[in-house]
């Protein structure tokens, strides 16, 4: 049984990661329960027995790949990229100046990052570097040397993937013994060539056997087979090149002999333990005697592995290359080197972009979202692979530097610069994939596309209301666990500036002229609702006016769920967030959820940072774990990390004020048309305007709101979230269509403001019926969400 099967998911990013079968856990677990591993380093009955297991698995491993001990010794690494790293720092490179004739690195550009950074360290010793690509090497032949310079033993690396991870590509292993012979030649220079075959990739669904195509390295990552354990990898390396490796770092477990006070040092005979420093991860590689067990049992071996997978993956390309619009246009955009037609030349991977009616690029931020509506799992970008996205996107040099330049850097989601797309979408699958994973994706395509979502595809085959004293602030006091007062309350500096409900009188005002220049036709905007969400992601609390701080609305996000492992949850991965509804009162200075709560200071992850917080006890850890069915706590940010946030200009942490205007509403068109309340609530605003014009604020640079000041820091990008029914909890898939397709592919909607605190004693007090004034300017912003 596999767990993803519970969760209704779909995942399609087998060439990321495999998804481990529940066997496999319960093998390992058990075997842990049933025996004592020490450290292989030792010499007690336990540590034997973790050393003999090691050696267990590394002749499992060479069984897995047709080869023995005699040929090729295995070298465990936390991963392949540490396993290109130790052949980029080992390899007997000749340098440039010296009376030889010095080494060249070649590789090809269809590489992933972590080959086209060994050049780094090649560099630094002096070795040139050189590209090749795919369509270079099948012209080398011309490059043979003539006899009298075939003799030079100049070492010389080529490295290529057995398997493109960006679109599936296989490249021949043939060229594994071509290269070596002399018959291919990466660049003409004299020399002795050996090849290092990237096969992370490829190993994930095919058969390698090295037994027939003896690459001199070979590096992989487990995780790419089994799912688990991750960070854990192996460098399989010739015999016959093994002893000309070379070595500067010792570390623990490496030396036979060395000396302390002078530089004597004698390494082990074994290649894998003269490399592998330090402890192995021994419990990790004990793991994999478990994955290869449960692999072939469930699957009968690598070969029927490939052919599933090929069926797949041939199947949904076939469907997928057919689909067009009534105008013929296709609806995707495939970007392969193959026909999809031999499992020798295609891997089980499909790369493409979605377009619209007239031909252009839907950005793979926006099929990411809609995707993710569906419980469909997919990868985008450029896979750490930029040649090969240069390559199929017609990507130019100066293309890079420049999207670089607008911002966009690997892994984010500006996925359009200049209306042209920076990355693609990849689905791959895997030995646990279904025919029915490869429908539901398809189904996807169609009914986002096309049509509903019971078009059929062609080319079928055979609560309750708590309350809850406030968890203290961060009061100078609080600095551990023991100083905290066990029923704790509200007693900041910011609320005790901020808890009246007099108006500040402080006037600032832009000159007249200005006013005269940004008022749309004599028609005044004003604030039509305020709205706070005390705990991030759960149901707002509207208000008619707010004390305003530093970081926005006054409590405004300053509570968050996490799940078991301190992780922040959102209505992303648990709709029924939106069922809560907590509550402030400024008078009692309490927050309307649950009561009798305890404090605790703890670590918490929120987008990607660190930051301290306070646990708000076991009692509504309690409620919430019980309301959701997953063990889970409620916890409150340190304003510190709220002020550090504030400083550093991060969007999506609780530091910015979200506004909208109403007019925007009128242009989502939906088969079921929502009410202006419910609009509201999907899309989470803290202010509310009305304003003649729909996305006016998108031109403005800042504004005012009765006394208040606010710069505009960037369009506010919307996620799946406003497709979740507030009321109920339930999705509605044709919601982030319809945006998308309003806003013409983007899902901007709405912006951010960072408050500009006004010289004053008095508090900062935002009021429905303010009016509003923007100063426009051209701006350029990225995306960001705080749910």
């Amino acid at each position: 049984m596999l767990i993803f099967f519970i969760l209704g998911i779909t995942y399609l990013d087998h060439a990321g990661s495999a998804l481990f079968p529940e066997s496999l856990l319960k093998a390992f677990t058990d075997d842990l329960r049933n025996n004592v591993y020490g450290n292989p380093h030792s010499q007690n009955i336990s540590s034997k027995l973790t050393y003999d297991t090691i050696e267990h698995v590394r002749y499992r491993i060479l069984q897995h790949f047709h080869t023995t001990a005699e040929d090729y010794t295995i070298i465990f690494t936390s991963g392949c990229t540490a396993a290109l790293k130790l052949v980029a720092e080992a390899f007997p490179w000749i340098p440039e100046g010296t009376k030889q004739p010095s080494s060249r690195f070649c590789y090809l550009t269809d590489s992933h990052t972590s080959v086209v950074g060994m050049r780094g360290i090649t560099a630094s010793m002096n070795v040139l570097s050189v590209p090749i690509k795919p369509k270079e090497i099948l012209l080398s032949e011309k490059n043979r040397l003539p006899a009298e310079e075939q003799n030079c033993t100049t070492p010389h690396l080529f490295s290529y993937p057995a398997q493109s991870n960006f679109s599936g590509t296989k490249y021949p292993l043939s060229w594994i013994q071509d290269i070596k012979s002399g018959k291919l030649c990466p660049i003409n220079i004299p020399g002795k060539w050996f090849v290092l075959l990237d096969a992370a990739s490829y190993v994930s669904s095919s058969p390698l056997d090295l037994g027939v195509h003896q690459a001199d390295f070979i590096p992989i990552s487990f995780y790419k087979i089994f799912g688990f354990p991750t960070g854990l990898g192996a460098l399989l390396v010739n015999n016959r090149i093994a002893p000309l490796l070379r070595k500067t770092y010792f570390g623990g477990g490496t030396a036979a002999a060395y000396l302390a006070g002078e530089d004597f040092y004698f390494p082990r005979k074994s290649i894998a333990e003269r490399f592998e420093d330090g402890t192995v991860s021994f419990l990790d590689i004990i793991a994999l005697k478990h994955g290869f067990e449960v692999l072939e049992k469930l699957t009968g071996g690598m070969e029927k592995i490939k052919q599933h997978t090929f069926t797949l993956a041939h199947y949904t390309y076939t469907v997928l290359s057919t689909l067009k619009y009534a105008n013929g246009a296709p609806v995707v955009r495939i970007y392969s080197d193959t026909d999809f037609s031999n499992p020798d030349v295609q891997g089980p991977i499909i790369n493409f972009n979605v377009l619209d009616e007239n031909g252009e690029v839907i950005g793979f931020s926006q099929v990411d979202k809609m995707a993710s509506l569906y419980n469909i799992h997919v990868r985008t970008g450029c896979f750490c692979n930029t040649g090969a996205c240069q390559m199929h996107l017609g990507i130019s040099n100066e293309d890079i530097q420049r999207n670089l330049q607008a911002g966009h850097v690997c892994g984010d989601d500006i996925d359009l610069v200049d209306g042209r797309p920076t990355g693609s979408v990849r689905i791959s699958f895997g030995y646990m994939s279904s025919f029915e994973d490869a429908q539901s994706f398809l189904k996807f395509i169609i009914a986002t596309r096309l049509s509903k979502s019971d078009t059929e595809i062609p080319f079928q085959l055979s609560s309750t209301k708590l309350t809850m004293e406030s968890v203290p602030d961060d009061h100078p006091s609080f600095n551990s666990a023991d100083k905290l007062s066990p029923i704790p309350h509200i007693s900041d500096t910011e609320l005790e500036n901020n808890s009246s409900a007099t108006k500040t009188t402080v006037n600032w005002q832009p000159p007249e002229a200005e006013v005269e220049s940004i008022r749309r036709g004599g028609k005044p905007i004003t604030v039509t609702n305020i709205y706070l969400y005390p705990i991030k992601s759960c149901s707002a609390f509207e208000v008619t006016e707010w004390p305003v701080g530093n970081q926005g609305l006054l409590y405004d996000r300053n509570w968050m769920v996490v799940n078991q492992n301190g992780v922040c949850m959102t209505q992303k991965q648990e709709p029924r967030l939106c069922l809560v509804n907590p509550s402030i009162d400024l008078k009692q200075k309490i927050m309307v959820i649950q009561r009798h709560l305890h404090a605790v200071i703890c670590e918490s992850k929120v987008c990607s940072h660190r930051v301290k917080t306070y646990d708000c006890g076991e009692r509504i850890a309690g409620w919430f774990s019980m309301f959701l069915g997953r063990p889970c706590r409620l916890i409150r940010q340190s304003s510190d990390m709220k002020k550090k946030s504030h400083q550093k200009n991060i969007k999506g942490m609780f530091s910015f004020l979200k506004i909208f205007v109403i007019p925007h509403l009128v242009n989502i068109k939906l088969e079921e048309p929502l009410e202006i309340e419910e609009l509201i609530r999907r899309f989470r605003a803290n202010i509310v305007i009305s304003a003649p014009e729909s996305f006016e604020e998108e031109e403005w640079a800042e504004i005012s709101i009765g006394a208040l000041r606010f710069q505009v820091v960037g369009p506010c990008s919307r996620c799946q979230i406003i497709c979740i029914d507030q009321q109920s909890g339930e999705r509605n898939k044709e919601f982030l269509q319809s945006l998308s397709a309003a806003r013409g592919r983007k899902t901007n909607f709405g912006i951010y403001l960072m408050n500009q605190p006004l010289r004053s004693s008095l508090p900062d007090i935002l009021s429905v019926g303010s009016q509003v004034l923007p100063k426009q300017c051209g701006w350029e912003g990225n995306s960001g969400g705080a749910a």
